[in-house]
């Protein structure tokens, strides 16, 4: 143990060594030489800033440019938030001004900002910041670079190609896949602009078809089983496909078999129900928009399975029943995955009945360990723990003991839907295995719910089983103490369970991004005093 010790605080002085010789040497005029070029190259292609429409939703309204005083703020903006910093320095806020804005002021603006940060500084050539500025510089060409002299075009060119050196020596030390996305595309957007920098392209192209690999499972469905990620990735391939069309070469296969791929996944998740479901790291969002764009573009995806990404949806034109039916992910994985094993999702007439809690992505706040916890999803808890173990690891809540779904079935009939699975989560610990089973009776409108908890030893525990409802929803309980009213707008439902308490409990609610609201929740609680312990509920409509 003691040697152990040792080597352990060696590794980690040894580690932080090289971390400091590295921050100087990024800091150094050698590397400064090494990542400049100085070169006549212009910007052959300027894509259309209509495009990127698919990855950023602004107000309607557009700013001019003459309206911000900005020639000063670069100086003064260590004083602003984190997030308003990144902001700032990644120029997405380009998108959001009138086209009829002062090309001579935009241009000022960016040649102060090269003045003050030509060379590299940590928090400003920061990968997503960087990658996010390269993209926002050149996509608004019509502002940042046209009608400009030749002094400036120099300039502009040289610092594009620097940071874009920069970001390919950096790229692969990042463990943070979406930023390496973003990172990716800039890169080939660099190379399209830039046609006689072939390596940029070749560069790109090439990290783009790895990163499908290592984060994309053989269906296409991202190994993180992160539905908001799926629509991430779809995004971004899309927007790399139009810069390709637009720029007039060859669009590389692999690119339009992931987006197939990705379109499968899509098609499934959100087409199928038109409806966002808060599993595993995803929150409410407004794919309409996404939707429109990719008709407008001409990308039609279809997927009529009921069981894709391990998630089960079963639907008709007014009830939708969704479950998590996946195993955990690899820990590397993780970052965002949800330990909500079995839960489930109710949707009426496109309205939530039954909702997780969502995800609170904030890595450092003690409300994302709680949107990660099995309490906050509509499934059953064993003496007040999850289903999976996670530790804090590079600043993240990672999976250290996860689980797998033992069986999972589905049916779905005319007059008779059926989902039936389980898992391992508390085998280890509590010797016990999940098994649930939902049946949905179309013609009664009616859910039947049978949660077992089957011992290989004699030993009772705890046990609660949740189901959350949207901040919106509200509960009631009768006067019998056998029934909880659900009131969903102008519907009525019934929620019961002979044997076993119900009751009604606040709770949070995070659907929203990185906000929260108090919301209830019903739950049944009890002892599992028998070997094969089963709890029998109901959902019924009024």
């Amino acid at each position: 143990m003691f040697i152990k010790s040792v080597f352990l605080n060696f590794g980690s002085i040894f580690f932080h060594i090289i971390q400091q010789v590295r921050k100087i040497y990024l800091n150094s005029p050698i590397y400064n030489k090494k990542i400049s070029k100085i070169d006549d190259k212009v910007i052959i292609f300027k894509p259309s800033q209509n495009i990127f429409n698919c990855l950023i939703r602004f107000d309607r309204k557009k700013y001019n440019i003459e309206d911000f005083s900005l020639n000063s703020v670069w100086k003064n903006s260590s004083n602003l938030s984190s997030k308003n910093f990144k902001n700032l320095h990644s120029f997405f806020w380009l998108f959001t001004l009138d086209l009829r804005s002062s090309q001579k002021i935009t241009q000022n603006v960016i040649y102060n900002w090269i003045e003050e940060n030509d060379k590299y500084k940590q928090d400003i050539w920061e990968l997503d910041i960087l990658s996010k500025r390269i993209i926002a510089w050149i996509s608004n060409s019509k502002l940042t670079y046209e009608n400009s002299d030749n002094n400036y075009k120099l300039y502009f060119n040289n610092l594009i190609k620097k940071q874009t050196n920069h970001l390919i020596n950096e790229i692969n030390k990042s463990k943070l896949i979406d930023d390496k996305l973003i990172g990716c595309s800039s890169i080939i957007l660099v190379g399209l602009c830039y046609q006689n920098e072939k390596k940029y392209l070749s560069y790109g192209s090439n990290l783009l078809k790895k990163i499908s690999k290592e984060t994309l499972d053989d269906f296409g469905f991202p190994k993180s089983r992160n539905i908001k990620q799926l629509v991430f990735y779809l995004k971004y391939f899309i927007l790399i496909r139009e810069w390709y069309k637009e720029s007039r070469i060859t669009i590389p296969e692999h690119i339009d078999e992931t987006i197939y791929y990705l379109g499968q996944g899509y098609a499934f998740i959100w087409q199928n129900i038109n409806c966002d479901i808060l599993f595993n790291g995803n929150n409410i969002s407004d794919n309409y928009n996404f939707d429109n764009y990719l008709k407008r573009l001409g990308y039609k995806f279809k997927n009529e399975n009921r069981d894709f990404g391990e998630y089960i949806i079963l639907r008709d034109k007014k009830i939708g029943l969704t479950m998590d039916a996946g195993s955990t992910p690899n820990s590397s994985f993780s970052k965002d995955y949800q330990s909500g094993a079995l839960s489930i999702e109710i949707i009426s007439n496109g309205k939530k009945l039954i909702s997780n809690c969502g995800f609170f992505k904030e890595k450092n706040s003690k409300l994302n360990e709680l949107s990660k916890s099995t309490a906050t999803h509509n499934t059953l808890t064993i003496d007040d723990n999850s289903s999976c173990k996670f530790d804090k690891k590079e600043k993240f809540l990672l999976v250290k003991k996860g689980l797998k779904i033992l069986k999972k079935n589905s049916v779905y009939e005319k007059n008779y839907w059926k989902i039936s699975a389980s898992h391992d989560g508390y085998q280890k610990k509590y010797n016990t295995i999940h098994e649930r089973e939902i049946e949905f009776f179309p013609e009664q409108i009616t859910f039947i719910g049978t949660d077992k908890i089957i011992k290989k030893i004699n030993k009772n525990y705890k046990f609660d089983i949740r189901f959350h409802v949207e901040p919106n929803v509200k509960l009631m309980k009768t006067q019998d103490n056998k029934t909880i009213l659900i009131e969903l707008d102008d519907e009525g439902w019934k929620f019961t369970c002979d044997n076993f308490d119900i009751n009604i409990d606040n709770g949070l609610y995070f659907g929203k991004k990185n906000s929260y609201k108090e919301n209830q929740n019903i739950f049944i609680s009890g002892i599992n005093n028998e070997k094969e312990q089963i709890i029998k509920w109901e959902i019924s409509k009024l």
